[in-house]
């Protein structure tokens, strides 16, 4: 009896597996439940693993069905936990190729950083913690050797605008001109006092063509591009940077329905609707910027808070045509929000096309003035 569960088990977890990896595929749109049982891969990649060793400490063949399904799966087992060696001495500050110091880049290689700067914690609320918070998370991002900064919930206070801060939140300057960086803001929304929220990339390299991707109405949503000018001496690339849709979940009501089941009965339907729908959106806004990436007569790198992790339809039709540079040379699920939301959230991403080799990717866990943590790394043309 015992014997006959195991393996009713063994075809569950593979059937499971199967599904919920299937599931990715499927843009919510089309099936609202998709996003959710794609959520599970990660539950079914360890319950194959576990009966795999189950059935090969009793010394049983059928052992051989679960490992050739964690086989077959393992780009999926390297989407949330990569294990390469490299990447944990790259993870650390001043170690591997991504140190920095003196010393000559590689040849035709381009350093990108890309943030959510959280509107530079511009709001008393957000600055309530460390007042400093804004000043040294521009000071961070001034010094940054990176080439290119790659820059989503933008916000910059230019020359006119009427701001009790002074000239603290000046960012297109202090990250601009006065570090040797090109600029190009993508605007979402100009408010009274003449402040601007949007997008920013900023260039040590020439940019030497631009433009903006709205998903419908151009809003905080939406994605923008450059072709700068190397990395070598007749290179020209094209970088995008882009924030997808919101989970629209709010941080209080998930702690309020994980809390009791009160809360659960209260607020869990309202968090399945507003996921279900972030999901949908994300899906074709997802399909829209990478018909525009593989339009690109250039190399392509792709930065940005994509709002979903790697078990969902958009990230699978990203890594489809790119490499993801945490999957690609990271150690470790690589988390890089930092919230009251649940641990271990990938969400924002880095990926390169097939001209670049990733060398290196880190995820800065040291710097804590967002509720994202920044990424860095390292490409070189192949």
């Amino acid at each position: 009896m015992r014997r006959l569960f195991s393996y009713r088990l063994t075809l569950l977890g593979l059937l499971g597996l199967l599904l919920s990896i299937g599931a990715e595929r499927v843009p919510g749109g089309q099936l609202a439940l998709a996003p959710l049982v794609a959520l599970t891969v990660p539950l079914w990649l360890a319950l194959v693993a576990l009966l795999a060793l189950g059935w090969a400490l009793r010394g049983r063949r059928v052992a051989l069905l679960p490992l050739a399904a964690l086989a077959l799966a393992w780009p999926q087992v390297q989407r949330g936990l990569p294990l390469h060696w490299a990447g944990l001495v790259a993870a650390r500050p001043g170690g591997g190729p991504l140190a920095a110091g003196p010393g000559p880049a590689p040849a035709r290689s381009l350093r990108l950083l890309s943030a959510n700067v959280r509107i530079f914690n511009v709001y008393a609320q957000l600055r309530k913690a460390d007042p400093t918070a804004p000043a040294r998370a521009l000071a961070w991002l001034a010094a940054s050797p990176a080439d290119v900064l790659c820059l989503q919930e933008f916000y910059q206070e230019p020359a006119g605008t009427r701001s009790a801060d002074g000239d603290l939140f000046r960012v297109a300057d202090k990250l601009g001109p006065a570090v040797g960086r090109q600029v190009f803001i993508s605007k979402s929304l100009t408010n009274s006092a003449g402040a601007q929220f949007g997008l920013a990339i900023f260039s040590r390299r020439p940019i030497v063509g631009r433009g903006e991707i709205a998903f419908g109405r151009l809003s905080q949503n939406h994605a923008m591009w450059v072709d700068v000018a190397g990395p070598g001496p007749h290179d020209t690339v094209r970088i995008f940077n882009a924030h997808l849709q919101s989970m629209s979940l709010d941080e209080g009501d998930i702690v309020a329905a994980g809390s009791s089941k009160a809360g659960l009965r209260r607020k869990g339907r309202g968090l399945l609707a507003r996921f279900v729908r972030g999901a949908a959106a994300r899906a074709w806004q997802a399909d829209t910027l990478l018909a525009r990436i593989q339009r690109s007569p250039y190399p392509v790198l792709l930065a940005g808070d994509l709002n979903d992790v790697p078990y969902s339809y958009a990230y699978d039709r990203l890594a489809g045509s790119l490499q993801n540079a945490w999957a690609t040379v990271g150690f470790g699920p690589g988390n890089t929000y930092h919230g009251r939301l649940p641990p271990l959230l990938r969400i924002d991403q880095q990926f390169a096309g097939p001209a670049w080799q990733v060398l290196a990717c880190r995820i800065h866990t040291e710097i804590p003035y967002s509720d994202h943590f920044p990424i860095e790394a390292l490409y070189q043309l192949r």
